[in-house]
């Protein structure tokens, strides 16, 4: 009985290692991505044109918001 307490015990042991690499895998992985993703908004901001797109891209959002309003109270009203 002792010896497969013992065995369960390292089985868990084992399977909590696991677990710990791969969340500190994942946490390297995160962290690499934010990284890129940090250093890739930084190269697209000497993009010439950087700010006339932006400004492109929020008043797209502003459209696509008040739609996306004017659908929702449109579903209220039909219920």
């Amino acid at each position: 009985m002792t010896g497969q307490k013992q065995s369960r015990v390292d089985l868990l042991e084992k399977k909590t290692e696991a677990l710990i690499r791969v969340v500190q895998q994942l946490l390297d992985e995160n962290a690499y991505l934010k990284d890129l993703s940090v250093g890739t908004l930084e190269t697209v901001k000497l993009m010439p044109n950087y700010e006339e797109a932006i400004e492109k891209l929020k008043n797209k959002a502003i459209e696509e918001s008040g739609k996306t309003e004017e659908a929702n109270s449109f579903r209220e009203d039909s219920k």
